[in-house]
Parts: C-alpha cells; structure tokens; sequence
C-alpha cells in the first residue's frame, strides 16, 4: 500500500508509486503509456533485488539483537 503523497521507496520508479495507475501513463519517464514486456520484466527483478536486500537486512538487525541479549 502507498504512503504518505503516494511513495514508498522499493517499487517506485523515479518517485512515481507503482500502484498508482497515472504511474505507468503519459508522465512515466519512459514516454509511453505502457511499458514494454522486457521493461516490466527489469523493474520486476530490480524489485526483487530490493525485498532480498531488505531481507538480509532484517536478519543482521535480528542477529545484532540477539546478540545484545
């Protein structure tokens, strides 16, 4: 779900929230109203960068926490 204006960091492009439906129209920086196949398929693995980075990034903070005990 969006936050606050509509952006939540991982999966915007450029500020424009990808739930937003005008996101993928005549302002999305592409220039199109539809992103191609090969494009969607690179925001979708970028995305999937990001929640793995994310991941791995919880489980440090848990491990730092179980270590302080």
């Amino acid at each position: 779900m969006c936050g606050p204006g509509g952006y939540h960091g991982h999966h915007s492009y450029g500020g424009w929230c990808c739930c937003d439906p005008a996101a993928w129209g005549p302002g999305f920086p592409f220039g199109r109203r539809f992103p191609t196949r090969e494009e969607r398929i690179a925001w979708l693995e970028e995305y999937l960068k990001d929640l793995q980075d994310e991941v791995k990034a919880v489980e440090e903070r848990i491990a730092e926490m179980k270590a302080i005990g």
